[in-house]
């Protein structure tokens, strides 16, 4: 009997996982994967600074799920057939030891993302799936007897009995043009995971310093998330400011990357806690310089930026502070606000809020409601995480339920 033809559209982690588990499955699969680019897997070998953050340490499917801005109520259910142990157990069987870090990220061992890329293109060999790198998928169209004919740039078209799409994510709407051909819809597609900029460029020559705690709040909205904060020489990035941009997508593309928000730099502390620690400092280290100081957890660069834009001098003694500077220090600490007017996007590591619309995909078998035998997996769904190996997992578990399904 001869083999069944699975087509799988990008080579990136979840069109590739989804590959060499449905290959392993099922035998009688013939998989081939088209990446249109060089090289598969690239973000997998640029992500977590080339270490790969492959997931998150966060074991409960619930707990899990609520790391999704988009996609959180169907990726809970998701979770329960592959999650992030799965995913542990999956590289563990292969050889690949992963390890967690205080945050939760989870990166191999190696710290090298070329020990993941090498796992998943072993089991690709293992399993004779043909890789074409190169080769644009430009088209599907449905055959006559319910076949899926493969048209690429450059290349003869090719006849598939199913096609699993993990393109990724894009911000360019036209690359979906042919999914809608298919009868899919899109939710449009912009950008998530980004560095605020700063209309006033007040702290460009300090870019590279980070605080550990801070939160970052919306002014005029429900926003706010907390985590380590860094600046950059554009205005401020880390995961307290990608947070709240994952969650406040969509808006910030209304609102056009204009807007304003408010840093709490010492958060958990609140404004009347900061208040109190500057008025004991003023009483206590009475006849020292300002600009010596072992109460907060600020790097000295950042603190003397903070005087300075409290109209308070560096030489100036702690006894010889006003109440009113007392009160300016204390906002610029806990109540900051900043002028916001675009964003920076890393290229490479591009993360979008759109796609697919969920309620057109089958999440327990990832099948296409509107065209049967189509599947998706990854990016390309109207899925996406917070940063810390979140869009990693939901690739793994969206590839995962896919392999499990085509030609079952």
């Amino acid at each position: 009997m001869s083999k069944k033809i699975l087509a799988v559209v990008g080579g990136g982690a979840a069109g590739f996982f989804g590959a060499v588990n449905a290959a392993r499955l099922n035998p009688n699969l013939q998989v081939i994967i088209f990446e249109r680019s060089r090289e598969v897997m690239s973000k997998v070998r640029i992500s977590g600074g080339g270490r790969c953050n492959v997931t998150h340490h966060c074991f409960d499917p619930e707990i899990l799920s609520q790391a999704y801005p988009r996609g959180s109520r169907e990726l809970r259910w998701a979770f329960e057939q592959f999650q992030a142990q799965d995913t542990v157990s999956w590289f563990e069987d292969r050889g690949i030891s992963l390890k967690t870090e205080k945050d939760g990220r989870m990166f191999p061992t190696t710290d090298d993302s070329a020990t993941i890329i090498n796992c998943l293109k072993a089991e690709a060999i293992k399993h004779n799936i043909e890789i074409r790198t190169k080769t644009p998928v430009e088209a599907l169209s449905v055959t006559d007897d319910n076949r899926f004919q493969v048209h690429l740039r450059r290349a003869t078209s090719l006849t598939a009995d199913f096609v699993l799409i993990a393109t990724g994510g894009s911000n360019r709407g036209s690359r979906y043009d042919w999914l809608r051909e298919l009868g899919h819809s899109i939710k449009k597609p912009v950008p998530s995971l980004f560095t605020f900029d700063f209309r006033r460029k007040i702290f460009e020559d300090l870019a590279g310093i980070s605080v550990p705690e801070a939160s970052v709040a919306i002014e005029g909205t429900s926003f706010k998330h907390s985590g380590p904060l860094l600046i950059t020489h554009w205005g401020l990035s880390g995961p307290a400011v990608l947070k709240t941009s994952a969650w406040a997508a969509r808006y910030l593309y209304d609102e056009e990357y204009r807007f304003t928000i408010r840093v709490n730099w010492l958060y958990p502390k609140n404004e009347q806690q900061v208040r109190e620690k500057l008025q004991a400092l003023r009483d206590k280290n009475a006849r020292k310089q300002t600009d010596k100081q072992d109460l907060f957890p600020l790097p000295n660069r950042l603190w003397e930026r903070f005087l300075e834009l409290s109209d308070i001098k560096p030489t100036l003694r702690w006894a010889e502070l006003s109440n009113r500077q007392i009160h300016k220090l204390t906002q610029n600490l806990v109540q900051a606000t900043y002028q916001i007017q675009g964003k920076t996007t890393y290229k490479e590591e591009f993360v979008t809020s759109g796609g697919i619309p969920l309620p057109e995909i089958n999440m327990g078998t990832m099948e296409s409601k509107i065209c049967p035998s189509l599947y998706f997996a990854g990016e390309v769904l109207n899925i996406d995480g917070i940063t810390g190996g979140y869009n990693f997992q939901s690739a793994w578990t969206t590839g995962w339920i896919a392999a499990q399904h085509v030609g079952a």
